[in-house]
């Protein structure tokens, strides 16, 4: 159960770095009276869902024998 949580906990970092990455990236700017707006069009679902994994593998390989 351990081997099992830690490849969970991995995948669900990789896909977080992988997805956040990406979130920010989609991002858009633009300057309204001198200001720098930023605008997100970003699906952060990916995201929560990478960070949900991770701390499901992380439980795991906690409470693996």
């Amino acid at each position: 159960m351990k081997v099992l949580g830690v490849i969970i906990l991995v995948i669900g970092l990789v896909g977080l770095v992988f997805f956040g990455i990406e979130a920010l990236n989609q991002s858009e700017s633009f300057s309204l009276f001198g200001v720098d707006v930023a605008v997100s069009s970003a699906n952060w679902t990916p995201v929560i869902v990478s960070a949900v994994v991770a701390v499901i593998g992380f439980v795991i390989m906690r409470k693996g024998k």
